[in-house]
């Protein structure tokens, strides 16, 4: 530890997170400013208010969406600066009365089961239909009834090939392209936050409640930074091509080092002193999502190529797993678990089987690994499960069933 302390034990279980560790933007100068900066992630631990302010918001991803409609309310002029918009879709959230939560708690059992049935472990899943199945008028009602809706009901509960067929999903971005110019007064401004290097659905889907509307509002003002990019951040403010801005407050919502980045913050090391960080920018592999080759006994609670989507139900199931292993382990008195690279690479071959044919694999994103202001990820990989959550399961369930083998034959010993 960093106080010099030093603990001994036989299983390491990490439970770091997939979206933990943040990232800065490359721009110079972000130390130089005099105002109050912090990540959304790193939020001041004292209160802050920016009524009166002039505030800078970088980033236009789940979290800038989620900071840039609550302050907007408050500054007294709100700067965004936008690299690229996100398809972003309406959250509904509404008061729960006391009433209706005791009719929901009686739920909970049926709720969790139907988590449990669905492909990315939501109370919502792919409907039957494909697109083009139906109606043009059937179609757009459909769609017309997910945009009302709570949730991610829109993303998760859309047409079966969305995510699979570029004619459908455009059909649905055109939808949501039209629904946008509708919320947003200026037509400029409306196709300034209109996507148009990827399609609904293939990246994160921001959540937002009046987002749009935000920018109707004088006090809100947006920057294409692939228009004018920022230069440098200045003192008293930031600096692009085209104008200097002053600011009390920058806010950046650049995002995370996502799946991987908080293993690389500590210095895991495992056979002969190899570094973790050093073997996954060779090669990124695991078995499984939740142990690798060559550092036995580590587990993973949502490491790289481990199921994503509803994540508490998916780590839920990784601690069960994991739990199950070590007992396996302790009832025959084995002491070492690690995968073989043969089973690390058949659950790779696997993991690339099972996303093959979805248009996420296709775009940039965290999804596939990539981070503009990380050196060297600028390149796609497959960086986590995209199959359904039963396809993964039944996986899990087949090296359980097997004894493990693929984790305990070879390396491992009795004690």
């Amino acid at each position: 530890m960093d106080d010099g302390n030093t603990y001994r034990s036989r299983f390491l279980i990490t439970g770091v997170g997939i979206l933990s560790e943040p990232t800065l933007p490359k721009i110079e100068g972000i130390e130089s400013f005099k105002g109050q900066s912090f990540h959304t992630s790193r939020w001041a631990h004292t209160p802050v208010t920016f009524a009166g302010k002039k505030v800078a918001v970088i980033g236009t991803g789940a979290t800038g969406v989620q900071t840039i409609q609550e302050v907007s309310k408050e500054a007294g002029h709100l700067t965004v600066f936008q690299l690229r918009p996100e398809w972003c879709a309406p959250l509904h959230n509404s008061k729960i009365e006391r009433d209706e939560m005791k009719v929901i708690r009686t739920g909970y059992d049926e709720m969790f089961e139907r988590c449990a049935q669905t492909r990315a472990g939501f109370i919502h899943t792919a409907d039957h239909r494909g697109t083009f199945e139906v109606s043009a008028e059937e179609r757009y009602e459909f769609w017309e009834q997910l945009y009302a809706s709570p949730g991610f009901g829109l993303w998760q509960g859309n047409f079966k090939d969305i995510g699979t067929d570029p004619e459908a999903n455009k059909a649905m971005s055109d939808f949501f392209a039209a629904k946008i110019r509708g919320r947003v007064n200026n037509p400029i401004l409306a196709e300034k936050l209109t996507p148009k290097d990827h399609g609904f659905g293939t990246r994160r889907v921001p959540l937002e409640t009046n987002y749009y509307e935000s920018y109707n509002q004088e006090n809100v003002e947006l920057i294409d930074i692939s228009e004018t990019p920022i230069k440098r951040v200045t003192q008293n403010g930031i600096l692009t091509t085209d104008k200097k801005f002053e600011f009390d407050f920058i806010i950046y919502a650049t995002g995370f080092d996502a799946i991987f980045g908080s293993y690389s913050r500590i210095d895991i090391r495992g056979v002969n002193q190899r570094r973790l960080k050093d073997q996954w920018e060779e090669e990124l592999a695991t078995f499984l999502g939740f142990p690798t080759n060559g550092f036995p006994n580590l587990f993973m609670i949502m490491g790289p190529h481990a199921m994503q989507g509803n994540n508490p139900r998916n780590i839920e199931y990784n601690v069960e797993w994991i739990t199950d292993v070590i007992r396996y382990m302790n009832d025959r008195g084995l002491t070492r678990a690690e995968p073989s690279l043969e089973s690390q690479k058949g659950w790779h071959d696997y993991v690339l089987e099972q996303g093959k044919d979805l248009l996420m694999t296709q775009v940039d994103s965290w999804f596939t690994g990539i981070n503009s202001n990380i050196e060297g990820r600028q390149t796609r990989i497959t960086a986590m499960y995209r199959g359904s959550m039963q396809s993964f399961r039944n996986r899990c369930e087949e090296a359980t069933q097997n004894g493990y083998k693929e984790l305990l034959e070879g390396p491992s010993k009795k004690v």
